[in-house]
């Protein structure tokens, strides 16, 4: 692939014909009319003005599908990221006002530039550092709070705080909410292809304008500028300002693009390519950056519109730009048909967005596999609830617990003495309950490297046996599970090679791999000796055993040599 190619995904996308575009169109049309009411929604739950939604949907999504590996992907507004915007600025400044903005468009910069400097850098493996139960938690906690976040809003309420002391309900508000969350809930259930979202919103405005909605005291969206985003640029907030940023910046950065990660794996799986995740990171950061200088906030990959994109026949990038077409219509053209739609249906379709995000089942089929990480997960969706509005605790907290669980397994590694199984394998012989490949033999495996983490433990297993059975005369190590050895692990094999002579004990090497040999006789641990012995495969060490065996009455009462 030429650099070009590779700085320009672009370039490698098929020339277009009718038959491929009139699909492309179809498949854009359908997402194009499902993102401009969710970024509307998206927007006023990141307490930013409404029609910057629109923005976050037009000049980013261009950006990312041309510099992204992934092109099918929908970029724009999501939930997630949205809710940790406005929990992120929650007490800097006032939602909606121009420091909120101000702010957010800072996000906005910081995660973008942040995100190219990590693909250029080709550190898209830093994603591996969030396992799966900690980014199920978060996600299922932050659901679980923008749930909460639009219940008021699409109840008739005013707020959770006026629920007991000012208990009015708005009841055409509540009409509205209710009726537009069971329409879309039903739809998403039998007509998933059908643009519903979009038809809510026409068919509420119609009739919210024919009821006088607003006239009778309910919340609507209002008047929106109409017409492109002006450039903007943020003023200096202050190197304090900034440094409260920094935080919800990496975990912005870190969930919007494990987001993207979700929805990038299930496009490149059905391409049958692998997923460029440094390139996606550099696309992503470049539609960050698109979206806060159009004036609105951080961007992501949505899962749902994704999905729709695919479900819808698109093929390639031309289905954004034709879904970026529809939104660029839409702000020249039709922004004042949103002025009469109910702020409860923009909160049906945000609940109904994030519903799938609550998964339950989750937990308990997380508990059959490791009780350890389903704790884990437990606290991490604790921490983000109770920590609320600064959620990036949750995260942060269960990325701590789970590296350092990480830790402590690297550190305490299965070290494990065998037996020869029935069926002709080496098995751990104190849980199969097998006997000594040999008398006076200690056979052991150890299944992790030999490095700094595990050199310790790998020198107390077998200096604590020979204290336990100090008639031992042999020791053999399988050491075909040690793939890596440093420097510290080096040293722990001379320690050991030099205990064991001194106490005559010969050692039996079985299957070690090039590279751990390499470096140790590199280290001058691996020369030629009487009480050395080099096996290449576990056939010949059992045949080694054997010979001990049968060499053992014959030397049993001797004294050691």
């Amino acid at each position: 692939m030429s650099r070009s190619h590779r700085l320009f995904p672009f370039l490698r996308w098929p020339r277009p014909d009718a038959a491929l575009l009139r699909g492309e169109a179809l498949a854009g049309l359908t997402v194009g009319l499902m993102v401009i009411p969710q970024g509307v929604a998206y927007a006023a739950l990141a307490g930013m003005p409404l029609v910057t939604g629109i923005y976050a949907s037009l000049l980013p999504a261009l950006i990312a599908v041309l510099f992204s590996a992934s092109p099918r992907l929908s970029v724009g507004p999501t939930a997630l990221t949205c809710l940790l915007v406005g929990a992120s600025l929650s007490g800097l400044a006032e939602p909606g006002s121009a420091q909120w903005v101000a702010l957010a468009v800072w996000l906005a910069l910081l995660t973008g530039l942040l995100q190219i400097a990590l693909g250029f850098a080709r550190f898209g493996w830093l994603l591996n550092l969030v396992n799966s139960p900690v980014l199920m938690a978060f996600t299922q906690a932050a659901a679980v709070l923008i749930i909460a976040s639009q219940l008021p809003a699409l109840l008739g309420f005013a707020g959770w705080d006026t629920l007991f002391t000012q208990p009015n309900v708005h009841w055409p508000s509540l009409a509205f909410g209710v009726a537009s969350f069971a329409l879309l809930v039903l739809a998403r259930r039998w007509r998933p292809g059908f643009p519903t979202v979009l038809t809510v919103v026409v068919a509420s405005a119609a009739i919210s304008y024919a009821v006088g909605f607003e006239a009778l005291g309910g919340a609507v969206i209002g008047s929106l500028p109409q017409g492109l985003p002006a450039a903007y640029w943020p003023g200096w907030p202050g190197w304090a300002t900034l440094g409260q940023l920094v935080v919800p910046t990496l975990v912005i950065t870190l969930v919007s693009f494990l987001e993207t990660a979700s929805s990038a794996k299930v496009d490149n799986g059905q391409r049958g390519q692998r997923w460029d995740q440094d390139q996606d990171l550099i696309g992503q950061g470049l539609a960050k950056l698109a979206s806060g200088l159009s004036g609105a906030f951080p961007t992501s990959s949505s899962f749902s519109r994704s999905a729709l994109n695919l479900y819808a026949g698109a093929k390639t990038g031309w289905a954004t730009i034709f879904s970026v077409i529809v939104v660029l219509i839409t702000l020249l053209l039709f922004i004042p048909l949103l002025h009469h739609v109910p702020l409860a249906v923009l909160a049906a379709i945000v609940l109904v967005a994030v519903m799938g995000l609550i998964k339950p089942r989750a937990f308990s089929q997380l508990w059959k596999l490791s009780r350890v990480e389903t704790v884990i997960a437990g606290i991490t969706f604790a921490v983000t609830v109770l920590a609320a509005p600064r959620l990036y605790w949750g995260v942060l907290a269960g990325v701590l617990m789970a590296l350092s669980h990480f830790l402590y397994l690297r550190l305490h590694p299965r070290i494990i003495e065998v037996g020869l199984h029935p069926d002709g394998s080496l098995r751990d012989r104190h849980l199969w309950k097998l006997p000594p490949l040999a008398p006076r033999l200690y056979a052991l495996r150890m299944d992790a490297a030999l490095d700094f983490a595990t050199a310790n433990g790998f020198e107390r297993a077998v200096s604590e046996h020979i204290a336990a059975h100090p008639d031992t005369r042999h020791v053999m190590l399988i050491a075909h599970p040690i793939n890596w050895i440093d420097a510290t692990g080096a040293e722990a094999f001379g320690r050991l090679r030099e205990q064991l002579d001194d106490q005559r004990i010969e050692l039996h090497l079985v299957g070690i791999k090039l590279p751990v040999e390499n470096v140790l006789r590199l280290a001058g641990h691996l020369e030629t000796g009487p009480r050395l012995h080099l096996y290449r495969t576990e056939a010949d060490g059992l045949r080694a055993a054997d010979a001990l065996t049968e060499a053992a009455p014959t030397v049993q009462g001797a004294a050691p040599a």
